[in-house]
């Protein structure tokens, strides 16, 4: 998401408010300012961007029978055109009520419904596999081994267009690297790292060797380099809490611990583009990044700006009926602020 621009690229109603007039309106406003958001991002070298999954408002829901996909499809291609012809790269990364290898078969046929809607919106795109959704590995039920058989066997059951788009990030509360490293011994699944949840969450494993043990998850042509999270611990709040602005020293330390692996980084911090333009400052300083081009003078964000930012920012979606538990019955980690 972008909260500089006077626009969002997230805008929704209520259920109970659904028409496909509304469909159509909402969904023209949110891909116009998808593509004002990726060129402010290209005229400020923000070369990787997650798409939020509010693009269509109940894409994955029965009442939605409108054709957006049909109708929309020339300003998909036109926004995918734009990201290729720019070497930009995209995400997605399908909100918390998403859990593969849920017991309640329900809740596994939302999840993959929600896959196949974001999944479509790449392909309308004509993005190639680097393009990816990001999950978590879902809720533990008592049995860590049993969580894992099951997720494989609903993974084998995606269509392929999604299965080759899926990434599986490690998280802060039950599902660590190795995990996931197991997960991926099984199906392949490149391993989306986040440096945070890893800090909360490891089997010692320190984070040099822990980066690169992910990245190799990664197939170079079918999946481009290694996709990864970063943010820190937020001072006095609860273990997990994300940061609500990047710490350059922090930041410059992880950078070192990184090295010569090649990456791109999304950072969940909460106030997002000026962490980011932060971020790439100090990446050209460290010769990182290229330099910027002749004249380039990044935003300046106030304290003030940055707290405006923040209070803006739009909340995790809640889940759009009440039968739709996930998150709680898969003791998922908390919904993160992505950039």
């Amino acid at each position: 998401m972008n909260n500089s621009l006077d626009c969002t690229s997230a805008s929704t109603f209520r259920l109970a408010s659904y028409s496909d007039e509304r469909v159509e309106q909402t969904v023209a406003s949110n891909l116009a300012c998808l593509k004002r958001i990726l060129e402010y991002n290209l005229e400020h070298g923000l070369m990787f961007f997650r798409i939020g999954s509010d693009i269509v408002p109940f894409g994955s829901h029965p009442v939605n029978t409108f054709p957006w996909q049909t109708r929309f499809a020339p300003e998909f291609k036109e926004i995918g055109d734009f990201i290729k012809t720019h070497n930009m790269r995209v995400s997605m990364h399908p909100d918390q009520f998403v859990v593969l290898n849920s017991p309640n078969p329900d809740i596994v046929g939302r999840s993959i419904a929600e896959l196949v809607y974001q999944g479509s919106m790449l392909d309308l795109m004509e993005l190639d596999s680097t393009a990816k959704l990001q999950i978590h590995l879902g809720g533990l039920y008592g049995d860590r081994d049993t969580a894992i058989a099951r997720f494989i066997a609903v993974w084998h059951t995606l269509p392929p267009a999604v299965q080759i788009r899926v990434v599986v990030e490690n998280d802060d509360r039950l599902f660590s690297l190795r995990d996931c490293l197991e997960l991926h011994a099984a199906t392949g699944i490149p391993i989306l790292f986040d440096n945070f949840h890893h800090e909360c969450l490891n089997n010692g494993e320190p984070m040099a060797e822990a980066l690169r043990l992910a990245a190799a998850t990664w197939h170079p042509t079918r999946d481009g380099i290694m996709m990864m999270d970063y943010s820190s611990q937020s001072h006095g709040e609860r273990r997990g809490k994300h940061v609500a602005a990047i710490e350059e020293d922090l930041f410059r330390d992880f950078l070192r611990e990184l090295g010569d692996l090649d990456v791109d980084i999304m950072l969940e911090i909460k106030d997002k583009e000026a962490s980011a333009h932060r971020a790439c400052g100090l990446m050209r300083e460290l010769s990182l990044l290229p330099p910027a081009p002749e004249g380039y003078e990044p935003p300046v964000f106030t304290p003030k700006q940055i707290l405006e930012i923040d209070a803006t920012a739009p909340k995790p979606r809640k889940p759009r009926a009440k039968k739709e538990k996930a998150p709680a019955e898969a003791e998922q980690p908390e919904a993160t602020d992505g950039k």
